[in-house]
């Protein structure tokens, strides 16, 4: 900066037209992508989007006799590199089986319902168990290990 700057008691400017020079300078040899504001936009807004929310999908289920006659109910969630598949029945005691895949080799596995977390792992074919869940709101967090970074991928909460 010039030393006929505001800080000793000058006007600054000469230095306003310096600095305007420059910026129009740049616009002229380089100018802005014409979508870098609408990119950069979009790249804040995903931040972190598969860690909050994962895609909830309702296989639709055929119409045919099942054995039985307990409601069955499949859910998958995804959060784009992560799948878990539940397949959710009804006990004779009124409570709830939920049988689980993953695609991944995964570490923990936790049922939470408010307070109450019960926790297990997947068996060598990716496959879990929670036996004896109660009716309310339920999700599902799959803890693993991809490189060197932990991920965590939480289902929203469904309602058994």
């Amino acid at each position: 900066m010039s030393e006929n700057d505001g800080n000793n008691g000058g006007d600054n400017h000469e230095d306003a037209e310096l600095f305007a020079h420059l910026r129009s300078l740049w616009r002229d040899v380089d100018p802005m992508p014409a979508a870098l504001i609408d990119r950069m936009i979009a790249a804040v807004a995903t931040e972190g989007l598969s860690a909050e929310y994962a895609l909830l999908t309702l296989v639709d289920q055929p119409l045919g006799a099942v054995r039985g006659d307990a409601d069955a109910l499949t859910l998958q969630f995804s959060d784009g590199t992560t799948s878990i598949l539940l397949h959710v029945t009804g006990t004779a005691s009124g409570a709830h089986r939920i049988d689980g895949w993953v695609d991944t080799t995964s570490g923990l596995i936790e049922l939470a319902q408010g307070e109450r977390i019960r926790t297990t792992t997947a068996s060598d074919t990716d496959r879990f168990v929670f036996d004896d869940v109660p009716d309310g709101l339920t999700l599902v967090r799959l803890t693993t290990t991809v490189g060197d970074e932990q991920r965590t991928l939480s289902t929203p909460q469904f309602e058994l």
